[in-house]
């Protein structure tokens, strides 16, 4: 098979998140398969460096960002399609809201097949609802003008086919991976319980609840670590309100998240409003760890309900509190549950069997259409 040119759209490429992650892994391996990855963002940073620093090619899309904006939104379309009509890729893989908005309208007026990966549609369980409904137009209408979307959860596949964003046929489900590593080596310890939770501060992490659950906490032995980007100063005076500032620490955002949950955590903890497929729950099983994590998105796929840790409703303080107290409390059920989250990512969330799956849908698409087939 010739060598194929893909590129890669993504929003934004300064921050740490599952779409910048995505981009960043499977251009590297694609790379590595002998194929001409692009990468294309609206936004340069720390991401872009690593895959530039990886060989790759990248060229930042002006005007191209998260809000919706309609006069830089067209002049990044516009840009965009002059880009691709220079560059002539493959096919344009694009990921995040915005970049999958805009790089389907750009591919599809150019004849350059698209494939759009969801992380999460802005119209899940717990989004607004005039958001909801906003959004949800818009990737109908979108919808029209790829080839093929991709899933990061059966949940979210299922939630498309329910509300007729795409068909049955134009639509795959493939499971974020991450790269394998080895597990670290995990032994009962001494001293306080180490909960950690990645997450960007944000409403919809609802580290807030988190705070206030673990306050009916205090008579068990354990620390927290926040790791994530964001404005946490309220998080910060609400702890010193609760009085428990000396259990937990913000460390911000951070690019040895891997490192971390090795060897400075015990429970990884997860509690949003909705979700996709977290990247972070698959970090946290490769690590060993129990999941504490919300009942949103595709949770379920990744946790399983006391075997690998606990899944919680969202939005509810007791049954949180409930599951944080039994882990806790049981040094033996931590290392069973976290061994058998290894084993679970071992035996499905690998990264080779996410690109391999990846792939095979380029490669469907492209065989099946040279130019966006309409998507019913």
């Amino acid at each position: 098979m010739k060598p194929l040119k893909i590129a890669y759209l993504v929003t934004r490429m300064d921050e740490y998140g599952g779409p910048q992650i995505h981009v960043r892994d499977l251009s590297i391996w694609l790379q590595g398969q002998g194929h001409q990855p692009l990468v294309l963002s609206g936004w340069a940073g720390v991401f872009s460096d690593e895959v530039q620093a990886s060989g790759i090619d990248y060229r930042e899309i002006p005007f191209l960002g998260r809000p919706i904006d309609p006069i830089k939104d067209v002049k990044a379309f516009l840009e965009l399609r002059r880009v691709l009509k220079r560059e002539q890729p493959d096919l344009l893989s694009c990921h995040s809201s915005k970049a999958g908005w805009i790089g389907r309208f750009a591919a599809w007026s150019c004849g350059i097949p698209v494939v759009f990966t969801a992380h999460g549609w802005a119209f899940t369980k717990g989004i607004p609802l005039l958001q909801k409904i906003l959004y949800m137009g818009l990737e109908k209408f979108a919808g029209y003008f790829c080839n093929h979307v991709i899933t990061v959860s059966q949940y979210d596949r299922d939630l498309a086919l329910r509300y007729h964003v795409v068909g049955a046929n134009k639509m795959t489900a493939v499971h974020n991976g991450m790269p394998n590593y080895p597990a670290p080596l995990r032994t009962k310890r001494e001293g306080p319980v180490r909960l950690m939770m990645v997450a960007r501060v944000a409403p919809q992490k609802d580290h807030e609840r988190l705070l206030r659950v673990l306050w009916g906490c205090l008579d068990l032995d354990w620390t927290l670590d926040l790791v994530g980007a964001g404005d946490d100063l309220h998080l910060r005076q609400m702890v010193d309100r609760m009085g428990y500032t000396d259990r937990v620490n913000f460390m911000g955002e951070r690019g040895d998240v891997g490192q971390l949950l090795d060897n400075c955590a015990d429970v990884f903890l997860l509690v949003s409003n909705w979700e996709g497929f977290p990247r972070s729950i698959l970090e946290a099983m490769r690590s060993a760890l129990p999941v504490i994590a919300s009942d949103v998105g595709g949770v379920r796929e990744a946790v399983q309900d006391g075997v690998t840790g606990f899944v919680v409703p969202a939005g509810q303080d007791d049954p949180l509190l409930h599951a944080l107290r039994v882990l806790i409390a049981d040094r033996d059920l931590q290392l069973r549950m976290g061994a058998a989250g290894r084993a679970q990512y071992d035996a499905e969330f690998t990264f080779l069997a996410m690109a391999s799956k990846t792939f095979a849908v380029y490669q469907k698409v492209l065989a099946h259409s040279k130019t966006p087939a309409i998507c019913g």
